[in-house]
């Protein structure tokens, strides 16, 4: 008789954002006309931009012709896209990343969850609290984290840093030392953000410990302050010790296209001179088979000067919905951050109401979907989140109902 992995039931409860869309489709079914507004899930709503869906056109033609058709992608991705991302997401930026150190894939989500499989199931992680459920959770999946406790919603051989409005929702350095530590900036959920200068002491305490960053960059689009880092890699020494995982969904709006990327330097070893470079390239080439030339080529188009001008137009969409959104809820007396350099707003949830009471709350009074809090983890606790992703018009439209609630 077959076995299952008995590390899938240590995963508490159901996936944040399943247990969501349960209770909207159960609102919607006994209220069929409610207009329901989503600023729950960070999906965007722009239409990709022309520029690269005509290099999405170009891309399919070619490939219908002999001489232009293209099998299997190459493992790292194809140098055409590779070396513009080191062009202009590193080299721009004072960066030393060169092509064959990026790795093209479908998306940082994935890449966020399979990179710990490279690494010994008895190294600890560290994770911001409230955090993204794919650290966490992929590191349960695999064997790693503990036991869970109910009575303190955590894994017993996870180091959590809450992070709280006492230090600004950015984590202190951590009392325990870990082996992985998982760092977002900007912040998902919390929309906050590090500065240089903060990064740089993270950097070096991973040296100092022996640790390695696993840094997710997938909101770095959104940065409008000169003293915020787009990648770690602006710091001094994060070549050893440090991974960037960066993603097309966000900035180019490839929710439905699936593309993204993760940087691993070679200057990154174990203390016995293993390159987790070759680790991963020989992970990636046996897992995975590649982006699709087509999806590739229209990842090419995000870095020509057509495409970065669209690609500025949107972020600035969205960063304009989330000034409606903080603007709007904060003159309405609620207490809330980010939304300056990230497209999410934090904001603190009423009334002492718990962050699941206030999103039946919310529903219910004004039709208006977020996600809560406590979804994030223990101190996302008595916190909401709300994405700019949405259409202008529904973004103001649902600022009302929170003024009239």
């Amino acid at each position: 008789m077959f076995k299952i992995n008995d590390n899938y039931l240590k995963l508490p409860g159901s996936y944040l954002f399943s247990t969501i869309a349960k209770k909207i489709a159960a609102y919607s079914e006994a209220h069929p006309d409610a207009d329901i507004i989503r600023l729950g899930i960070g999906d965007v709503t722009q239409p990709i931009a022309p520029a690269i869906i005509e290099a999405v056109h170009k891309a399919a033609d070619e490939m219908g012709t002999e001489a232009g058709f293209h099998g299997y992608a190459p493992d790292l991705g194809y140098e055409f896209l590779r070396s513009k991302i080191a062009e202009h997401d590193f080299k721009a930026r004072g960066c030393e990343i060169s092509a064959d150190e990026i790795f093209v894939s479908d998306g940082a989500k994935c890449d966020c969850a399979n990179i710990q499989e490279i690494f010994s199931l008895d190294n600890r992680i560290a994770v911001c609290d409230p955090v993204y459920p794919v650290y966490v959770d992929s590191n349960i999946m695999s064997g790693r984290g503990g036991v869970y406790d109910e009575a303190t919603e955590r894994f017993s051989d996870i180091i959590y840093m809450p992070c709280t409005a006492e230090n600004n929702f950015a984590p202190d350095l951590p009392s325990e030392t870990p082996d992985l530590i998982y760092l977002c900036f900007p912040n998902n959920p919390t929309g906050s953000v590090l500065t240089k200068d903060q990064l740089q002491q993270w950097v070096d305490y991973a040296r100092r410990v022996g640790a390695v960053i696993l840094y997710d960059a997938a909101y770095e689009a959104y940065i409008s302050e000169d003293h915020i880092p787009h990648s770690i890699y602006e710091c001094e020494g994060a070549r050893t010790c440090a991974i960037e995982f960066h993603s097309f969904s966000k900035n180019a709006g490839f929710t439905g296209m699936r593309l993204g990327y993760t940087v691993v330097p070679k200057d990154l070893k174990t203390p016995d001179g293993v390159m987790l470079h070759t680790l991963w390239a020989r992970r990636h080439g046996t897992k995975y088979n590649g982006a699709p030339y087509i999806i590739q080529k229209a990842g090419e188009a995000v870095y020509s000067p057509e495409g970065k001008a669209q690609l500025k137009e949107q972020v600035a969409h969205y960063m304009r919905n989330a000034h409606i959104i903080y603007d709007g809820l904060k003159s309405s007396g609620y207490t809330v951050s980010g939304g300056v350099n990230s497209p999410y707003v934090w904001m603190k949830t009423p009334d002492s109401m718990t962050s699941w009471e206030f999103f039946d709350y919310l529903l219910e009074h004004a039709n208006v979907v977020g996600t809560p809090g406590a979804g994030f983890g223990p101190s996302g606790e008595g916190y909401f989140r709300l994405t700019a992703f949405g259409t202008y018009e529904n973004t103001v439209k649902a600022v009302e109902r929170f003024k009239n609630l």
